[in-house]
């Protein structure tokens, strides 16, 4: 989509219809770098669309036969690509500049670059130490076999390392310091290792995976639990709302799942039926007043605007790593839910909403600051405000890019401007 904004209006409040999901992006590019490394024994089904999963399988494809020179790998704003190819590279024999976008560059790798280095990878900054770009030698010849690392950090450093343990000639175990923030994301890796022949040993903050082929199978892909969070949001706000997603499950390998639990203090029921996951209005009261997203970090925005428009005064903690993700996050929010009345206010690590003086802005006009997560989380207030407008609109194409199509197919009207 090339306009530079979209405004968005719903006149009926009324949802009802069915909405065919793309594969899960977090699955899809785990399972992308399992296949490269498997050497021809896994196939991927029902990959994602997302420009994410679609960056880091050309990236796969590019580094699969490299030149014999310096490789330079661009993977654009896909901070998943970054972290698992900083991993995967040091694997591939060859020279690599692993680089991405102006923001790209302004995210933390230091920590994993460390851990590899530890494992004996070679690995230069060439900007700015502590982040990309990354200057890689591949073909590593493996010196430690147990590391250390903060579990508070990002999931996906840890997801990262697991992900070619199991190729390295010693193996690996990681000992991890502290409490373990999205633990679901690292036992995702872990089960999807374990669906393709890779056994491994997680007791107490300990994980340990020994060298070990991966087995003939078959990933499937199961449908983007982050971007049905979107479809609780926009069944929360209507006056009437039904929506059926199909191939959903009740028991999930993704954190997000954790939305059907939320969305229960929202008035949203789910249930799994045959034909996928029905979600419908219903009148309910909740005093729930705190939220915790450390298992599931990208939801927080869907929430905090949801309770924003509902005028729910509510907590939430566990949002600390929201400050290095495509844009801080927290500061994101702050600026734009202002835009109708809505406040955050952090205390240490807990943020308070006030809604008292939320209002109908009449024109809501909001800036997506390169992250497609704030674009999907406004985006429902359609229904709610007279008109909103989503700048930048193509950023949704990061993780769901027919976002803007089934808004249109289910009621509302989107015009370029």
């Amino acid at each position: 989509m090339s306009a530079k904004s979209l405004i968005l209006t719903h006149p009926s409040q009324e949802i009802k219809g069915t909405v065919q999901l793309t594969g899960s992006k977090s699955e899809s590019n785990r399972a992308l770098i399992i296949r490269a490394l498997s050497k021809g024994a896994v196939r991927v089904e029902n990959l994602s669309e997302a420009t994410d999963t679609v960056t880091l399988n050309a990236a796969l494809n590019q580094a699969s036969n490299p030149n014999p020179g310096i490789n330079t790998i661009d993977i654009g704003p896909a901070g998943t690509a970054m972290r698992f190819l900083t991993s995967y590279l040091n694997l591939i024999k060859g020279n690599f500049i692993l680089t991405g976008t102006e923001r790209m560059q302004q995210r933390p790798i230091g920590i994993l670059v460390d851990a590899l280095k530890d494992l004996g990878a070679d690995i230069h900054y060439e900007n700015k130490s502590g982040y990309p770009p990354l200057k890689i030698e591949g073909g590593m010849i493996q010196g430690k076999e147990q590391i250390s690392i903060q579990g508070n950090i990002s999931s996906q450093y840890i997801s990262s390392l697991l992900l070619i343990a199991s190729s390295l000639k010693k193996g690996l175990t990681i000992d991890i310091k502290g409490e373990l923030t999205s633990r679901p994301y690292v036992t995702m890796t872990l089960e999807m290792l374990k669906e393709c022949g890779i056994e491994y040993n997680f007791e107490e903050n300990k994980i340990q995976i020994a060298k070990q082929d991966f087995s003939e199978s078959v990933l499937y892909v199961e449908p983007d639990w982050s971007a049905a969070s979107y479809w609780y949001s926009i069944v929360a706000l209507s006056k009437n709302g039904e929506i059926v997603l199909p191939g959903l499950k009740e028991h999930s390998l993704q954190g997000d799942i954790e939305i059907v639990e939320i969305m229960t203090h929202f008035g949203v029921e789910s249930s799994f039926k045959a034909d996928g996951l029905h979600l419908k209005k219903v009148n309910t009261k909740s005093d729930k007043t705190l939220f915790d997203f450390k298992e599931c970090p990208d939801l927080a925005q869907t929430v905090v605007v949801i309770a924003s428009a509902l005028k729910k005064d509510v907590s939430f903690t566990g949002l600390e790593t929201l400050k290095i993700k495509e844009t801080d996050r927290i500061l994101a929010l702050q600026t734009e839910i202002g835009k109708f009345g809505a406040k955050l206010i952090a205390d240490g690590e807990t943020y308070h909403l006030k809604t008292a003086e939320v209002q109908d802005p009449g024109n809501l006009t909001i800036a997506t600051y390169e992250d497609h997560r704030m674009a999907m989380a406004f985006a429902p207030l359609a229904i709610v405000f007279k008109q909103v407008i989503i700048e930048e609109p193509n950023v949704v194409e990061k993780s769901y890019p027919m976002f803007w199509q089934h808004l249109e197919e289910h009621g509302f009207q989107i015009a370029e401007k």
